[in-house]
Order: structure tokens, then sequence, then C-alpha cells
């Protein structure tokens, strides 16, 4: 589990009030709180699965949530928002719909039960306060009698996993898309000044110890000369097979530390050319990698994507981020 700490407080007699720590930021809390395709992948209780049928995230909008057992039976509860105030605060209504009474058999809260998520930010971590308010002191009782408190801890047990498995993709985060078909743009964000990356990007001694990304793959020639109408060449030792992997190219555009464009070619291939536009962008002491790849054909395209490119740059970047780490 991420950084745990539960508590339930009985405020008032009508109140049940649930506390967990989540070792997230706030945004991203919210963000999987309040969007569907989220929500499905954690809400209800460990074994359960969920089904978002309507989802108006506004005040005034109505949710529906189906929540399935695992032995099929399903749970339907829906609601109003009565508040939202992104990424701090929502007020809803939480009401059993038609149906719920039968397949658990019990003596349903008779009265409105207003529930209000709080989230509070913690540095790189997010407090969550639920807040169940119910119309009498009774409705509370049949409410904790029904597993209540048990149930959203068990649900927040599946947030606690969903978030840290979207906290470790953050930092492994890749983004490849195709604009066009001789296109391939590559995007990754780095926890690191703009400064660092392109020094990191363009200096020998920092490239030897990121480029190739493949554990078996030994950098034997690194040369850089960093000048518009300069050369780059990298040699790659495979040591499973003992091939070398050649890459080299020329600077077109050099502007420090925000641009860089340069041919790239794979020298066991003919007319394997291709332009790079490597683009880096800081914002608040973080960088954006952009990396534009611009192919002579869409055949040519094809055969880079089908080369493996996305996992090598993927593990490159990787190895990228260990270094600027290292070196920060």
């Amino acid at each position: 589990m991420g950084n745990k700490n539960d508590s339930t407080d009985a405020q008032s007699e009508r109140e049940i009030v649930i506390t967990r720590v989540f070792n997230a930021p706030r945004e991203l809390v919210f963000k999987v709180w309040t969007e569907p395709k989220h929500i499905e992948q954690w809400w209800g209780p460990k074994g359960f699965k969920t089904r978002v049928e309507q989802m108006d995230f506004r005040p005034g909008g109505t949710w529906r949530y189906v929540m399935c057992g695992p032995d099929g039976t399903e749970y339907p509860v829906n609601g109003v928002f009565k508040e939202v105030v992104p990424p701090e605060r929502i007020v809803a209504t939480d009401e059993f719909d038609e149906g719920f009474e039968q397949v658990v058999k019990v003596d349903l809260p008779s009265g409105t039960i207003v529930t209000t998520a709080i989230f509070e930010d913690l540095d790189d971590k997010t407090r969550l306060t639920l807040r169940i308010m119910h119309s009498t002191a009774e409705d509370r009782r049949k409410h904790e009698e029904m597993g209540v408190i048990g149930g959203w801890n068990s649900s927040f047990d599946c947030l606690d996993e969903f978030l840290a498995k979207m906290v470790a993709d953050r930092r492994n985060r890749l983004t490849l898309t195709l604009p066009s078909d001789r296109e391939i743009v590559v995007t990754r964000v780095f926890n690191a000044p703009r400064q660092l990356v392109f020094e990191a990007w363009t200096k020998p001694e920092h490239v030897k110890r990121w480029f190739g990304g493949c554990t078996s793959m030994t950098m034997t020639v690194c040369e850089i000369d960093l000048r518009v109408g300069g050369t780059w060449r990298y040699v790659l030792h495979d040591s499973s097979n003992g091939t070398d992997h050649g890459f080299s190219g020329e600077y077109r555009e050099i502007v420090l530390p925000e641009r860089l464009v340069s041919t790239e070619r794979y020298e066991p291939i003919p007319y394997s050319d291709h332009l790079n536009t490597l683009t880096l962008t800081e914002q608040d002491g973080k960088t954006t990698l952009h990396i534009h790849i611009q192919h002579r054909s869409s055949e040519q395209r094809d055969g880079h994507l089908q080369s493996g490119m996305e996992m090598g740059m993927r593990q490159t970047l990787n190895r990228l981020e260990e270094l600027l780490i290292s070196i920060g």
C-alpha cells in the first residue's frame, strides 16, 4: 500500500467521517475520483466491479453507478452533485437506486444522505476526507450496520493501489503519436531543469551512460560536434550477438537549451535518413521533452515503428531519467 492513514470519527450522531492519506498529488486523486474511465477501475469494495452509467459532473448534474459483486449481484446507487470545486471539494447526494433493497435484504436509511469529499494538498500527497451526513441518527446507525465504513475503507484500498500504479506510470510515461503517415512524435516529462536535460542530451560523457536503453548494449563510439553543420555518431555493441549498431547524422539547427534539429540514419539500412527536431520546454522546474521525427515516406515511418523503436525509446528515456537524478 501507499502512505495509508485511516480514521473514522463519529463527529456527530448523524455523521460518519472517514479519512485517508494517499501517496499521490491532489490533482491526480481528484481526476480518478471524477472521471468514469478511472472510477470503474477502483470504485467499490475489493472484489467488486463498477459500471458508470451516468456522470454529469456539475452542480445539478446526476450520477449513477452500478456495483457488481463477485457473484454477479448488482447494487445500483445514484445521486445529484450539489457543489463542485476542483480540485478541492465535491458535495453530492448518495441514494440507493431502485432494486438495491431487494438484493441486500436490509432496512435501508430512509432519509437523504449527503457526502462531502474534501481533497487537501500535502505537497505530493493528498488527504481525502469523506463526510457522510444522514438525516437522522437512526439512518446513520442503519448505514453503519450495512458495513459502510468497512466498504469505503476497502474501496480506498483499491483506490490506493490504482493511484500507486498511475504514479508509477507517470514516472515512466512516454507518449507516442502519429500526426501523419510520415511523422512520429514522442513526448516525455522529466523532473529536471531544461539546461540539465540539454546537457545530458549533448555531452558525450552523459550520452554514453543512457543512450541505447537495452542492458545488453554498450556504447563504443560517441562523437558529438555540436555546431550547425557538425556531425554526430554513436555505435552500440550488442554483447548478446556481437552486432554493432551505428547511428549518425548532421546538426541543422541549435538553439541552446531549447531546440536541436538534426538528421539521423541507421547505418546498416540504406536511405534510412530522417529529420529529428528536439524541443525542450521548462515549467516549474520540470522539462517536457518533445521529439518530432519526420520520415521521407510512410513506408519508412512504418518500418521505424515496426523495428521496436517505441520500446527502445521508452527504455532509453528511462535511463536518461536515472542519469538526470544522479547528476541533478
